[in-house]
């Protein structure tokens, strides 16, 4: 099964309440976008898998959630005040504003013309004061990343938490970036939330802890329902890497599989860099060049009675790609009757993301008997699941909204549900019915989900 084509999503996220076009009434705002009820569950629900797969299933990592805002001398020698950029040009022609490292043949994508400006370099930080004067003194950056929360506070994660390597740092945040030339739905957005991991290693073992991280983090696509032919390994050859590393391979996924051309297809998913000791360096102490850190960001390794600067490895992904890939591939058209040419639209999604784990519906809703014992389940069920009630339509349409927004199992109460204290549970994937006693449908579903 490949990816579903990107309109496809946005339509489906539209219609039923995933994602909306912020300041819509507006007439919006560009490559800014809100949640909506649905799509709120599952973001949420996958940074709850992740934070559960990264956290709560290791000994060896620790939480964190970092201020947006930060010390500005933190992006000074982080680098980001001088390097986070990307070279901008303009078209003379059309007046439309490109990266220049994005351009085919030195042409504008908009109009064909190749009298275009020469690039200058555009840093991508979101500049603010903080205080009421505008001045160089109060200049603060809304973060283009998590990581440099990490950083910063890695003696304070350590030392507290008597950590010993190697062991790591998890945050999931909101980063800004300024970017020039953002779209494709929410797959390049200017403000977009981060899973990121920096996970200290001493020196001498970062190759082997990489490999580990890469094959960790694909598994866990695939084990939340990727098809893995959707996803792929990427190694970034050298002119591609970062300042700071080593090496990097990113998890791509198959995000426009309507190009035509193979390679395009394909983008990032997750990035997992060998950083080095290039941050922890920056910002300690004993680095040279940094005249306003107070604290050495060293280890003292007691196997070889003395402190070390640790390796980094940064599993970093995009809470917002990552729902996005995940909506693409769980989406799903199903001829259900090939004379009547019945077409049902499902998300077979993982039921730890579904938005709704359940729906109970009641098969005749002018029945108040029936109603209400609908209702009561609804109740009953709803301190340990996600559950709804629904009887704005006939069963057969309440069926099909249940099944277009991922839900992965109804509950119907019908007429015979009052005499022999049974309801029908019917699976979303396969559209088996089984019937199940009230009293131990509770049961029966969280070992359904589990």
């Amino acid at each position: 099964m490949s990816a579903t084509d990107m309109e496809k999503i946005v339509s489906l996220c539209k219609r039923r309440g995933f994602i909306f076009q912020s300041s819509e009434i507006y007439g919006g705002l560009a490559s800014t976008w809100d949640y909506g009820p649905l799509g709120v569950e599952l973001k949420n629900n996958v940074k709850r898998a992740w934070w559960r797969a990264v956290v709560y299933e290791r000994d060896d990592m620790e939480g964190l959630d970092a201020a947006i805002l930060m010390n500005r001398v933190v992006w000074r020698y982080s680098g980001h005040e001088d390097t986070f950029s990307d070279p901008l040009v303009d078209c003379r022609r059309c007046k439309n504003r490109m990266r220049a490292d994005h351009l085919k043949d030195n042409r504008c994508p908009a109009c064909g013309s190749s009298d275009l400006t020469e690039p200058r370099q555009f840093n991508l930080m979101f500049k603010t004061h903080v205080g009421p004067i505008e001045d160089d003194a109060s200049i603060a950056y809304l973060r283009p990343e998590t990581a440099q929360g990490i950083f910063v506070n890695f003696l304070n994660v350590q030392t507290t938490m008597r950590r010993k390597l190697p062991f790591g740092i998890a945050q999931i945040g909101k980063a800004f970036r300024n970017e020039i030339t953002p779209g494709n739905f929410t797959f390049r957005t200017r403000e977009f939330e981060q899973m990121e991991i920096e996970y200290f290693v001493k020196p001498g073992t970062d190759e082997d802890w990489h490999e580990r991280w890469i094959e960790d983090r694909f598994n866990w696509y695939i084990r939340l329902g990727i098809n893995p032919n959707n996803l792929r390994r990427y190694e970034q050859p050298k002119e591609e890497l970062a300042h700071y590393a080593k090496r990097t391979v990113d998890i791509q996924y198959r995000f426009f599989p309507e190009r035509k051309d193979e390679y395009s297809q394909w983008d990032e998913l997750e990035g997992i860099a060998n950083r080095t000791d290039f941050d922890l360096k920056a910002h300690s102490k004993s680095n040279p060049s940094n005249e306003h850190s107070t604290v050495d960001l060293t280890y003292f390794d007691q196997e070889i009675n003395q402190h070390i600067v640790p390796y980094v490895i940064e599993p970093s992904a995009g809470a917002d790609r990552a729902t996005l890939a995940f909506l693409m591939d769980a989406y799903n058209e199903e001829i259900v009757n090939a004379e009547k040419q019945d077409k049902r639209v499902v998300l077979k999604l993982h039921k730890d993301l579904a938005p709704i784990k359940v729906a109970v519906l009641p098969l005749l809703r002018n029945r108040p008997e029936i109603v209400s014992l609908a209702k009561a389940i609804k109740k009953d069920l709803q301190p340990v699941m996600r559950v709804v009630y629904d009887d704005t339509g006939a069963i057969g349409k309440l069926y099909r909204r249940q099944d277009e927004i991922g839900t992965p199992f109804c509950v119907t109460v019908d007429v015979q549900s009052l005499e022999d204290n049974q309801v029908t549970v019917r699976d979303r994937d396969t559209m088996g019915q089984a019937r199940i006693p009230i009293q131990g449908l509770k049961a029966y579903l969280i070992e359904q989900l589990q």
